[in-house]
């Protein structure tokens, strides 16, 4: 099984994020929050999709 990896800083830090802000309020949705979390930490195109792969595949767990 291969394990996801983020690359770059702002990537990591938007994943952190996510994270706090799910711990928050667990009901939040994801494409929403994945929307705002891109657009504050100036996230690609790319690395925001990667984002929501990453973040829909923590949450299948």
């Amino acid at each position: 099984m291969t394990t996801i990896q983020p690359q770059g800083e702002a990537l990591k830090k938007a994943i952190q994020w996510i994270s706090q802000a799910r711990k928050k309020d667990p009901n939040i949705n994801l494409a929403t929050l994945v929307d705002k979390t891109a657009f504050q930490f100036d996230l690609s195109p790319k690395d925001s999709e990667f984002l929501l792969r990453f973040v829909k595949a923590m949450t299948d767990r």
